[in-house]
Formats: C-alpha cells, structure tokens, sequence
C-alpha cells in the first residue's frame, strides 16, 4: 500500500511539473493533454485520476507554481510579539527567498506571467488563498509601525510599496545582472537585499507616521 501511495504521489508530481512547463510553453489553449503526459511519461488516465481534466490541471499548475515562486511567508521567523522592524525583515527575506531560490525552473515564472496577461478563474483562488493572507500578515506589520487606527488604503498602499521593491528583483533580474554584473542578485543576495528593503521601507513608514500624528494634532488644535 505504501508503495503504491508512493509511486502515485510520484506520477502527479511528474504531471504538474510537465503540465506547468507545457503550459507555459505554449499556453492552456495550444497545450494538449497527450504533450503533458508524452513529456511525463504517464498516459492519459492518469490526469483524469489525479486532476479530472486540463481545465483542472491547469490550475493545480498555476496554484503549485505561485506557491514555489513566493516562497512562504505564512510563518514568521521570529515570534509575533517581536518589534515591527524585525517582523517586516522575515516577511521580505521569506518572498525574496522564494523568488531568487537556487535551482528555481523557469517555467514557474513564465506560467504565472501568462496566467496575469491572459486571466482564469484560478488568479482569482490565487488571489483569496495565497496574496490577500500575505497582505494580511503585512498589513499588521505595518500598522505596528506606523499607528493602529492607519486607513486601510493608506496601509494597503504602504504594502504595495514594499511588495513591489521585492517584485522589482524578480521580474527585472535579467536586467540586474546585466546592468550591475559585479552585484549578487540570487540566493547569496537575501539577507543583504532584505535588510535594505526593511530598512527603506521602515525609514518610509517613520516618516509617513509622523506626518499623520502632525495632521492629527493640527486637526485637534
């Protein structure tokens, strides 16, 4: 039984990776079925027994895909209670992490390129299982920097602008490394790029604090 479990578990995992590369390749209209399963080396029966169909197949890809590509930030590496500076740091380190990882396929990226230029229901579950919970967490983060009763919208735009500073080293990386050839834009590069981020955002959201506690007391005066 185990074996068996095994040798299963196996074969799905061989499908999504040859899904995922397939997809991305050619896309979800032009890719087949019996492309994946040549290139996985498993028959047909077997996306029908651990997907049911393409259409289902597809967005396992795409879910699996995300899931590699931002690495996880679910879990912080220091305790809740810890200052809001070193929480920010965990959260960047862990999506920089995920993006610049060693040994990465490409394909993980191309496909959720393709899933934004040409959007399926499945960035929607992407959207409601993966990003908001992420904004969630950083959300929090934020508002322990710069005051509890912050608007959403002036949270939200805060998040947008430290996220993008860690989406500017994945998607511009091939420009990076050949713009700055002598700085390190991978694995290696984390902890260094991290703590800039953290510590140019963290300078951001000081002054952004302290702005809205002077138009608090102007308001009251």
């Amino acid at each position: 039984m185990r074996e068996a479990a095994e040798e299963q578990f196996i074969t799905r995992q061989r499908l999504l990776e040859a899904a995922g590369e397939v997809f991305a390749e050619k896309g979800f209209r032009a890719a087949t079925i019996r492309d994946i399963c040549r290139r996985a080396d498993a028959n047909v029966a077997a996306v029908n027994y651990h997907f049911g169909d393409k259409e289902k197949l597809y967005a396992s890809a795409v879910r699996y895909a995300h899931r590699c590509a931002a690495g996880d930030v679910s879990a912080l590496t220091v305790p809740p209670d810890a200052a809001p500076r070193q929480r920010l740091h965990s959260f960047i380190a862990g999506m920089l992490g995920g993006f610049l990882k060693a040994g990465k396929p490409a394909w993980h990226g191309k496909l959720m390129a393709r899933e934004m230029a040409e959007p399926t229901a499945v960035l929607q579950q992407i959207a409601d299982d993966g990003v908001k919970p992420r904004l969630n967490l950083l959300s929090d983060i934020i508002r322990a920097e710069i005051g509890a009763d912050a608007p959403d919208e002036l949270v939200h735009r805060c998040a947008r602008s430290i996220v993008g500073q860690i989406l500017f080293y994945h998607f511009a990386r091939p420009m990076l490394v050949r713009v700055f050839p002598d700085e390190k834009v991978d694995a290696s590069a984390v902890e260094a790029l991290a703590e800039h981020i953290t510590s140019f955002s963290v300078g951001g959201l000081r002054r952004i604090a302290r702005s809205s506690r002077r138009r608090t007391e102007e308001k009251a005066s």
